[in-house]
């Protein structure tokens, strides 16, 4: 980060730059208040860090003046333990935090890094909030990670034939989404979606809902019903969960597939009708075929086209996009979005999340509703997602790991979130966490961190 360390005392300004340097900022000097100001108003600083004593202009004019001008800049107090009243007072009035002298250095430093931390979260979310911004969400697929948008070249490509696609993809991932926009992109768009999810029907009702029925054609059938396919006419007809369908009614569904007709229980009569279908299953099809659980006439039938959506722990780099997706769509006031601790994101960073992207809604909606519009930490995520870190959290000496494991487990995260900030661009990367570019590159190979462990996420 960019920070204006303002002491009159030329050992603390000395000590303190060259500890804040080495810890990777960029640090400016200045020895009174008025120089500070001069500073401050000509470029914009990420922290300021101020002895309130100071000749010439004091600390706390300082404090106010940088907040009145740059609301952006988080400000640090320095005080004797006499005028720690007054940098009490200016916490509430916005300071972030403050030290009494004779301060440890190295608690400084952390404090700083702590900062730094919720300055790299707060630039993800707000890149994440200007693209949602600038696109209509509410059937969108969210996503800029390079195996979403080889997912949505690969949609664009298949929108405009009429031919069946078959979707696949593990539970969670959005494959109705992937439906919907196949639909919303092809010539029939201005026609009926109809979504059907196979797995919801029993066995003997399968084929009244997709193909409809007669009055009196089974009990409870009071009245004539036109089935799915019928409903869907002219438009696109979602089969979800497809691989459950009885092998009845696949005998069924094959016949409608080949030559464009049903057949409603209860009635001999057969009804034409123009339909695209698209069908998702989270089962491989074909292992099922193998076993005679679904036919294969019906699986080529099905899967002229493909389409594979990728799982949430294979791209990402959209975690922040999601996660601020999620915050705007649960937040009471989307206005005004709670904010997310650094710890909290780090767990949310780590876990594998294996119902993707509706276990991520799911969590953040839970954590919106504990966290009652503060800011959402450990506490208020999913214990499946924080696993011990919550004791850990509370200070339980079991959980402690070694420093240099904890720092070492640190340092590999922030690297791979500076490249994700950058789009895995390592020069801008180097250039964000103020080391060299090939400083980047040795601590990635010390992480063990190369190209292919990296995917998509470096260029």
């Amino acid at each position: 980060m960019d920070i204006l360390l303002v002491d009159d005392e030329p050992t603390i300004r000395l000590s303190v730059g060259d500890a804040l340097t080495e810890a990777g900022h960029r640090v400016t000097l200045a020895s009174d208040g008025a120089q500070a100001l001069e500073l401050a108003r000509s470029r914009r600083f990420d922290v300021v860090v101020t002895d309130i004593g100071l000749p010439k202009v004091d600390g706390l004019t300082v404090f106010r003046t940088v907040k009145q001008e740059s609301p952006g800049t988080d400000v640090i107090l320095i005080t004797a333990y006499a005028a720690v009243a007054d940098a009490v007072e200016a916490l509430k009035d916005g300071a972030h935090d403050y030290l009494t002298k004779p301060f440890d250095v190295d608690e400084l430093v952390v404090r700083v890094g702590r900062l730094g931390d919720r300055h790299a979260l707060n630039k993800e979310l707000a890149a994440a909030r200007a693209m949602l911004a600038a696109r209509e969400t509410a059937r969108a697929i969210i996503g800029k990670s390079a195996p979403m948008l080889r997912l949505l070249d690969r949609i664009d490509a298949l929108a405009g034939s009429d031919a069946n696609v078959l979707i696949q993809g593990e539970s969670g991932t959005g494959k109705e989404l992937v439906a919907r926009r196949i639909h919303d992109l092809s010539p029939r768009a201005a026609a009926p979606f109809v979504a059907v999810h196979c797995a919801a029907f029993p066995e003997t009702l399968i084929e009244a809902e997709l193909f409809g029925h007669e009055r009196g054609a089974f009990t409870g059938a009071i009245k004539k019903r036109d089935g799915r396919f019928k409903v869907a006419d002219g438009g696109t007809l979602f089969l979800d969960e497809v691989g459950e369908i009885p092998l009845p009614a696949q005998a069924k569904l094959l016949r409608v597939l080949q030559d464009g007709v049903i057949e409603p229980l209860g009635t001999s009569t057969s009804v034409k009708v123009d339909v695209r279908v698209l069908c998702a299953t989270h089962r491989n099809l074909k292992e099922c075929v193998s076993k005679g659980t679904f036919r294969e006439d019906l699986y080529y039938r099905l899967n002229v086209l493909d389409v594979i959506v990728p799982p949430l722990r294979d791209r990402r780099g959209d975690l922040p996009i999601l996660v601020e997706y999620f915050l705007q769509r649960f937040a009471p006031d989307p206005d005004r979005r709670p904010p997310i601790s650094p710890r909290a994101w780090a767990a949310i960073s780590n876990y594998a999340f294996p119902g993707n992207v509706r276990e991520l809604e799911h969590a953040i909606q839970h954590a919106v509703v504990l966290a009652r519009g503060r800011e959402i930490d450990l506490e208020h995520m999913p214990r499946d997602i924080v696993g011990s870190d919550v004791e850990e959290a509370g200070g339980s000496a079991e959980s402690i790991q070694p420093l240099g494991t904890a720092l070492k487990a640190f340092e590999k995260e922030y690297l791979l979130r500076a490249l994700r900030l950058a789009d895995g661009r390592k020069l801008k990367a180097a250039e964000m966490l103020g080391i060299s570019r090939k400083n980047l590159w040795e601590k990635l190979r010390a992480h063990e961190l190369g190209d292919d462990e990296l995917g998509d996420l470096v260029q």
